[in-house]
């Protein structure tokens, strides 16, 4: 389902304008970004900012602490899989 991304929350969380499964907030898996508040969260963020773009095909794969866990793609191209290039 296409998503238009209203937020980036951290380097692995993001939200969305039009709900998915009952929630706005989609988690990346397969890797695990820092935290915001701690050392190279803002990076990871930025990173995340440039990989997503503003719209996103999304394909649900569960649950966690009540954001939607996801693949999520833009331009054809496995968000998870780019933020991985980066280290995460």
């Amino acid at each position: 389902m296409k998503r238009t991304v209203d937020k980036v929350i951290d380097g692995d969380t993001f939200r969305v304008k039009r709900k998915v499964n009952g929630s706005n907030y989609i988690r990346l898996p397969g890797f695990d970004a820092p935290e915001i508040n701690t050392r190279g969260g803002q990076l990871a963020k930025n990173r995340l900012t440039r990989a997503i773009g503003k719209n996103v095909t999304i394909q649900p794969r569960g649950r966690s602490y009540g954001r939607v866990v996801a693949d999520v793609r833009h331009n054809r191209k496995n968000v998870s899989k780019t933020m991985k290039k980066y280290g995460y």
